[in-house]
Formats: C-alpha cells, sequence, structure tokens
C-alpha cells in the first residue's frame, strides 16, 4: 500500500493551565482579553503531517510525508525515518523555520492555540505531480497552507488519485467556496463535530448535501466516539477506554491514521472505525502527539479487549509493512 500524507510539520509547545478557561471568559462583554498562568511547557515534535504519518508508521505501514519544513530540520526529519516514515518528498527550505504550535489545555481538556507558519507558507510550491498516480493508494489533505491544500485536492482530481479532504484547523482561513473545493469529489471529509457544523455555515450544505459531493463523512465526537457515513449507511463507533487522560493534542490526527489503514485494506466501516477510536486512546494517554508507542501486536491485542474480535485483526498482523 502506498498512503501519502500531506500536512503541516511543526514544533510543539504544550501547556497546562490547572483551572477551566469557561470560568474567566465572558462573552457578554463582547471581547476577550485574559492571561492563563500555566504550571508546564514541553517541547516535542508535532504538525499533522507527522503525527498522523506517526500513526501509520505504528499501524505497519510506511506512509510517504509530503510537506514544507525548515533549515532546523535536519533531525526531525532522522528521528521520523527511523520511526518508518518516509520523506522523500518532504522539503526543507534553508531560508525558513519550520512551523511553530503553541497550545494551553486545561482540566477539562478544553484547548486555546495558535499557530505560526514559517516554512509551511512554502507548501503550496510542492506538487503531487511528480508522483505516479498508479503507485497511490490514498492521499490526505491534512491542515496545512491553505492554498497548498486546495492545490493538492484539485492535483487529487485531475490525476485520479483518491483522497481525504481533512481541514480541521484551517476551516477558520477558508470561505464557502473554498471549503467546497476542497471537498469535492473526494472520498471522504473528515472533520470533529465543531467542524462539521463550520462547514455546514460556510457552504450552506446539510449532512446530505455534503454526502453529494464526498463519498464518506467521518466526524468525530470526542468521548462520545465517531461517526462514518455514506448516502446508504451510518456507523456509529464508540471511544476505547484510556487507561489515563494526558493530553488530547493529536488525538484527531491518531484517530486519522487508524482511519487510513481501514479504508485502504478495505475494512468494515465498524473495524476501520475501532482502528481510529484506539489510535486516538494511545495518544490520549500521553502528553505530545508522538510520544505513544505500541507493537501491532499489542494494538490488535487491545482491540479484542475494547470491541471484541474482527477478521480484520489478523490480516493486519499477516501484511504487516504490506
Amino acid at each position: 500500500m502506498s498512503i501519502i500524507v500531506t500536512g503541516s510539520i511543526a514544533t510543539d509547545y504544550l501547556m497546562i493551565y490547572p483551572g477551566r478557561f469557561l470560568e474567566h471568559i465572558r462573552p457578554e462583554q463582547g471581547k476577550i482579553s485574559v492571561s492563563f498562568l500555566v504550571e508546564e511547557k514541553r517541547m516535542s515534535r508535532g504538525g499533522c503531517g507527522p503525527n498522523i504519518a506517526y500513526n501509520l508508521a505504528l499501524l505497519g505501514q510506511r506512509p510517504r510525508l509530503m510537506g514544507a519544513a525548515g533549515q532546523d530540520f535536519g533531525e526531525y526529519r532522522a528521528w521520523l525515518e527511523a520511526q518508518g516514515v518516509d520523506t522523500s518528498l518532504t522539503v526543507a527550505f534553508p531560508d525558513e523555520f519550520t512551523a511553530t504550535f503553541t497550545v494551553i489545555t486545561d482540566l477539562e481538556q478544553n484547548q486555546v492555540a495558535g499557530f505560526h507558519a514559517g516554512a509551511m507558507s512554502r507548501a503550496r510550491e510542492l506538487s503531487l505531480r511528480g508522483v505516479d498516480p498508479a503507485t497511490i493508494d490514498i492521499v490526505i489533505i491534512s491542515p496545512n497552507d491553505p492554498v497548498g491544500m486546495l492545490k493538492y485536492a484539485a492535483e487529487c482530481r485531475e490525476m485520479g488519485i483518491r483522497f481525504v479532504f481533512d481541514p480541521s484547523q484551517q476551516l477558520a482561513r477558508f470561505d464557502g467556496a473554498q471549503v467546497l473545493a476542497g471537498l469535492e469529489g473526494a472520498y471522504a471529509l473528515t472533520v470533529n463535530d465543531y467542524e462539521l457544523e463550520l462547514v455546514k455555515s460556510k457552504t450552506g450544505l446539510d449532512e446530505a448535501g455534503i454526502l453529494e459531493r464526498v463519498a464518506m463523512l467521518v466526524v468525530t465526537r470526542g468521548a462520545d466516539g465517531a461517526t462514518l457515513m455514506s448516502k446508504e449507511r451510518r456507523v456509529d463507533v464508540p471511544v476505547a477506554r484510556p487507561r489515563v487522560i494526558a493530553d488530547p493534542t493529536g488525538v484527531g490526527d491518531a484517530f486519522r491514521g487508524g482511519l487510513l489503514v481501514g479504508l485502504v485494506r478495505g475494512y468494515s466501516w465498524e473495524v476501520t472505525g475501532r482502528l481510529g477510536a484506539l489510535a486516538a486512546t494511545y495518544c490520549l494517554e500521553q502528553v505530545g502527539t508522538m510520544n505513544h508507542r505500541y507493537t501491532l501486536p499489542e494494538f490488535v491485542a487491545r482491540y479484542r479487549e475494547n470491541f471484541g474480535d474482527a477478521v480484520e485483526l489478523e490480516d493486519m498482523v499477516s501484511n504487516m509493512g504490506d
């Protein structure tokens, strides 16, 4: 299988606020001016592209990461390669620094985040056209330079490549026409429940209207699980039980890693969604987006603990790296 992951590449700064944001936000005042004294700060590797690719590698794949990084990417590139991620499509621009993501998480797992693009703004200079489309099973277009995201979607349509449109945080930057341009003809649109409402408000589409343009709509709902739907069917997926809740950052990206494995291997929707749910839970249990680890047999055993057996699990293990 060949999975290409496009998305931001960043250095993450993760901070914990030992209180509740909502206790300090007064929307009736018509403005927000708050400061939070954090107890903890950690720096880690991140970015939506590497986050998704890392989870794919844990699940036995060797994804190809396509993204724009900066002059400081050398050590990060070597680390990704050591984890099983192919970075040959990733360009490090010598006159830029890799993007920076800063997020504060409160006691209720609410988050306030900021993102400085850095080299990510050069992602529009990259292209899928140098890759033989016959060698690509699927492309995921995750949050990145907005111009680049729409460019990749257009290229996938023109080249006949199956793709997942995953706008996530960049929905705030897109207008309705741009959202429509990104999702048109996608195999799947992936959003969380809040982002789904943004898509609806920006495009004027309801779920049925979205499914006239994409084959599948995937909606994650936090502790309430996830939903996979098409015109013909709907499958609701439960969460996998966490052993501890540490940090929600990167949980959605981890879910997409499991989802992609199920999609490219042609697994049932029930199993595909549950692969995503368990991958997400592993991420939730650690601080940082790529600090969780497991072997594929360990993942399969925990899947069975949470969801019972499935014939697809033997296929995962027997075709590891395929």
